[in-house]
């Protein structure tokens, strides 16, 4: 898309307004909606003409082999034009492989038609979420209740520390240890009835 001088000035000045805002004068204004209005008609055309631009090259391609010269510089146009080379273009080009011309444009289609693949497999890709971590077990802690000796103890301050008093340790027992007849005394043998006998 080309500009005419006097459209420059128009876009030079409503790039400037948009940069530092200040009050436009009616004849700017109109200036600038002309200028809005002969670029949407621009972008309309352009997309006519890639529109045609596209029908040709299929009406061409139908007709191959015999439209190879016009279908090449049909389907060269289209590829600046951001064509994007379809199975059927690779598939009439590989018809056409006596042709140098016909071998470069397959090569440059080739290329482009595994472009477009990888962008297109890179949009639909679905990022795999990382596995989510077990969280790690983790030992109880032990909560210290309230009484005791802690309760008593001096809370600790900036200056050094008292050392803990010895805790008295408990003495063994000192009572002998019973000896095994003394705690299960021997079983006595029962003493059998005194027999009566009858007296007859």
């Amino acid at each position: 898309m080309a500009f005419g001088a006097d459209e420059l000035r128009v876009l030079r000045r409503a790039l400037a307004v948009a940069l530092h805002p200040v009050p436009l004068a009616d004849d700017d204004v109109r200036d600038c909606l002309r200028l809005a209005d002969s670029v949407d008609e621009a972008v309309r055309e352009t997309g006519r003409l890639r529109a045609f631009l596209f029908a040709e090259l299929a009406r061409y391609r139908d007709a191959l082999p015999g439209t190879a010269i016009g279908y090449l510089e049909r389907l060269q146009d289209a590829l600046a034009a951001g064509y994007d080379p379809r199975p059927d273009d690779l598939a009439a080009l590989r018809t056409l492989r006596g042709n140098p011309a016909a071998t470069a444009v397959l090569r440059r289609c080739q290329a482009l038609a595994e472009q477009s693949v990888r962008s297109r497999l890179t949009e639909r890709a679905i990022p795999v979420p990382a596995p989510a971590q077990e969280p790690s077990p983790r030992r109880a802690r032990l909560l210290a209740l309230p009484g005791g000796r802690a309760a008593d103890a001096p809370k600790p301050g900036p200056g050094p520390q008292p050392k803990p008093e010895p805790q008295p340790q408990p003495k063994p027992d000192e009572r002998p240890v019973p000896k095994p007849s003394e705690v299960f005394p021997p079983r006595r043998k029962p003493v059998p009835p005194p027999e009566q006998w009858a007296v007859g």
